[in-house]
């Protein structure tokens, strides 16, 4: 295995000729996809790893200049896609990846045959014309939050962006990957991503890319997934599931994966 699969734990997993590589979102980490990766393996090669500062990475791999910026996480990517001599895939990226996988197909749109936006954003602030559903100072109340008692700010984030039931199974699950960052490492990464503002590059991006979102979605208003359709550069389609929460392919399975499947295994020129 080579440095940066060592450092991302990165698995390849079944076989086939596509490549499908899954990228997960904030306080997260790979096993986000435990339900989807069984319904890949026996037609795919699945690529699954962790972004650096997940708490199944090394800590002091984090390195706080690197990951102030998106481009820090599309450079992993990259790396990993070199690594594994992988010359086109499909990438699936949820929430922040979404713009991560956005941003290394603009240097190399040869590598991504197409993009599936899973809960994506290019901007999470309110502007005057544009709806992130944020505001400013909502931020930085919630950085506070995560400076003053992380673990308190884990407890009562996770059942908001999961939604749903309290004490599911999913909110649990949320909790414990969001509870195995390194507190410091935590309140870095979210500042990154909630204060990023990628709307500038969108029409950059050339490869077909297919947004799917929940109805109901803590971190991600419905109207950004059609912000986003409108914006690409390229072709792509929205799909709005009937589904609740910022993670629905943890909370929501049974409505979730079926979709995923479905835009993962059809163009959209079909």
């Amino acid at each position: 295995m080579g440095i940066v699969e060592d450092a991302h734990n990165v698995k390849v997993l079944g076989a086939g000729e596509r490549t499908i590589v899954l990228a997960h979102g904030f306080g997260t980490d790979q096993s986000v996809w435990k339900h989807l990766v069984p319904h890949l393996v026996d037609t795919h090669r699945v690529v699954i790893y962790d972004n650096m500062g997940a708490g199944t990475t090394n800590p002091e791999y984090f390195d706080f200049e690197r990951y102030t910026t998106l481009e820090g996480y599309a450079y992993d990517l990259l790396a990993i896609l070199e690594e594994l001599h992988i010359e086109s895939c499909i990438f699936v990226g949820h929430s922040v990846s979404a713009m991560v996988g956005s941003i290394a197909s603009i240097s190399r749109p040869d590598l991504f045959a197409k993009i599936v936006m899973l809960s994506g954003s290019p901007r999470y602030v309110n502007d005057p014309d544009y709806f992130g559903g944020f505001e400013q100072e909502d931020l930085d109340q919630l950085f506070e939050a995560m400076r003053e008692n992380y673990k308190a700010w884990c407890s009562g984030f996770a059942p908001l962006a999961v939604g749903g039931d309290m004490d599911s199974v999913a909110v649990q699950e949320f909790s414990r990957t969001l509870f195995n960052m390194r507190p410091d490492i935590a309140l870095s990464v979210a500042q990154t991503i909630f204060n990023s503002d990628m709307r500038s590059i969108l029409r950059l991006v050339t490869v077909p890319c297919h947004i799917i979102q929940s109805m109901k979605d803590l971190a991600v208003p419905v109207v950004v997934s059609e912000y986003l359709h409108q914006n690409l550069g390229g072709d792509s389609i929205v799909e709005v599931m009937q589904s609740d929460g910022h993670l629905p392919q943890l909370s929501s399975p049974d409505t979730v994966i079926p979709v995923l499947l479905r835009h993962i295994r059809y163009d959209i020129a079909t």
